[in-house]
């Protein structure tokens, strides 16, 4: 029975993809895969005969005309995107496509690029007293953004911010921070998190756009911002041998 896939492939590292995820592509007829992002590798157990193509150059008609023919011919089709397809995937268009088209599909998460950021750096993103939210955005550029979303009015509350598809713009992106976040606040840049070619840059609002520029990073990074990339927080509650929460009771 025929139905499309919509799979999270993780930030880069192979190991990184759901084990659903793997399972499905490995038993897809017809693979749609960014190729630009997705690390090759993460098709490569596909069956021998599976039809590939790669959707770096593709409209979304023509993603969706594959789409249908491989449903009229009672294929499986995996839709393989970068990181978790929820985040700056696009597939709510093609997701509607589908619908019309009373064609099946099912949504397979994945391991996103800003948590594998985290990862790479052995950071928490919320640490008790310093932020208890993280913001995911992106700068405006090409692509807009809504009225009230800029990087400025989101920087007033001082939260962990991850930064998508804007390292391109990083003095920009340092401007609008540095409305709200002193100039000191800890920034890391993470460029392919996870692949054998990443790139770390830390630094502050005050160096990073210069040191990011040294290292020559333009594209598909996280630009990662917050004091949680510092070394001042409390201890969590949790773990408190004083405080009391239903599995445990505290010292009295």
């Amino acid at each position: 029975m025929t139905k499309v896939y919509f799979i999270g492939a993780g930030p880069g590292d192979p190991e990184l993809i759901t084990l659903k995820g793997k399972k499905r592509i490995q038993e897809a007829d017809v693979i749609i895969y960014a190729g630009s992002l997705v690390n090759p590798q993460v098709i490569a157990d596909r069956k021998e005969n599976a039809q590939v193509y790669n959707s770096a150059s593709m409209t979304l008609p023509e993603v969706i005309e594959v789409m249908k023919g491989a449903a009229a011919d009672d294929k499986i089709v995996a839709r393989v995107h970068t990181g978790d397809p929820s985040i700056y995937g696009a597939i709510r268009e093609q997701m509607d496509a589908l619908e019309e088209l009373a064609i099946d599909y099912e949504v397979v998460p994945g391991v996103s690029s800003f948590v594998a950021s985290a990862a790479q750096l052995k950071k928490e993103f919320t640490l008790p007293e310093v932020s208890q939210t993280v913001i995911l955005t992106r700068m405006e550029g090409r692509t807009p953004v809504p009225s009230g979303e800029s990087l400025a009015s989101l920087a007033q509350h001082q939260a962990s911010m991850a930064i998508f598809l804007s390292v391109q713009m990083i003095q920009e992106v340092v401007e609008e921070l540095l409305t709200a976040y002193p100039s000191n606040t800890p920034v890391a840049v993470v460029q392919k998190a996870t692949w054998e070619d990443e790139k770390i840059v830390e630094g502050t609002l005050a160096d990073i756009a210069l040191k990011v520029k040294e290292a020559d990073i333009k594209k598909t990074a996280q630009i990662l911002v917050g004091n949680f990339l510092g070394n001042d927080y409390a201890l969590s509650k949790l773990y408190d041998e004083n405080f009391t929460h239903e599995y445990r009771r505290g010292k009295e």
